[in-house]
């Protein structure tokens, strides 16, 4: 297993901190069985990437064992934003049967969190995702890892999402406030539906705080940078009423 260094972002505000201690809450609470989980958007830069890496690492700094795939086989910036290396071995080699999954997976710093990357883009991404090789994965490591946290492709934009989404245990839908259409996330939410997959909630990113707060529905200051709020689903993975059962707080792009 390669060893690698991570870029962190150490300066993350109280109120961003508090956001993902609350997803990783929202998380914990979905239910024992709930071990492998697919984060995904609308559109590219609603903030999906950043959310599933940190909370990948909110999760394996209290204590949980956590592997990162990074999923998105078009348009990964995984290595690129958070490692200084390159060439690195990953998903797209371990489904097209050139390299065991072992190979791939990336120790870091951050003790219990593991990471595969990306790897190199292949030609056939939906093709790679669907095959009985992705399951393969999921379920040689299930019981290795506490939870398998997996980055996919805007399922707006390409249906990779649903089809990973269809061998995993449930789906975070990361929307960017203001920037998308109701209807628009509707669809993506009937198309996880499709998979079967439970669908655990939506993450509400970019909120405008200023104007929140104007309206008095935020008790957050509008001096603070960053807003989103978390909106979980009630049910048993038929998606219902959303609630506003958390207050999740963060500010991110992909």
């Amino acid at each position: 297993m390669k060893k690698i260094e991570l870029i962190l972002d150490e300066k993350q505000n109280y109120f961003m901190r508090e956001a993902f201690n609350t997803l990783r809450t929202n998380i914990l609470f979905s239910g024992k069985n709930i071990k492998t989980i697919v984060v995904t958007s609308c559109m590219a830069h609603e903030g999906k990437t950043t959310i599933s890496f940190e909370t990948s690492r909110n999760l394996a700094e209290s204590g949980k064992k956590v592997l990162l795939v990074d999923a998105d086989l078009r348009r990964s910036v995984m290595v690129s934003r958070h490692t200084k290396d390159r060439g690195l071995m990953g998903l797209s080699q371990v489904l097209s049967g050139q390299i065991e999954i072992d190979d791939a997976i990336c120790k870091t710093q951050v003790e219990g969190l593991d990471i595969i990357f990306a790897g190199p883009y292949p030609p056939n991404p939906t093709e790679l995702v669907g095959s009985p090789a992705f399951k393969e994965l999921i379920d040689a490591k299930r019981d290795q890892y506490d939870y398998i946290i997996v980055d996919a492709a805007p399922l707006g934009l390409v249906i990779d999402a649903a089809v990973m989404a269809s061998v995993c245990d449930g789906a975070v839908i990361v929307i960017n406030s203001g920037h998308i259409k109701y209807r628009f996330a509707q669809g993506v939410k009937e198309q996880l539906e499709k998979s079967g997959c439970k669908i655990l909630g939506v993450v509400l990113n970019q909120i405008d705080r200023k104007r929140s707060s104007d309206s008095g529905s935020s008790y957050y200051s509008s001096k603070y940078g960053y807003g989103s709020d978390y909106y979980g689903y009630e049910g048993d993975g038929k998606t219902k009423k959303t609630t506003s059962s958390t207050h999740s707080r963060t500010n991110t792009n992909k």
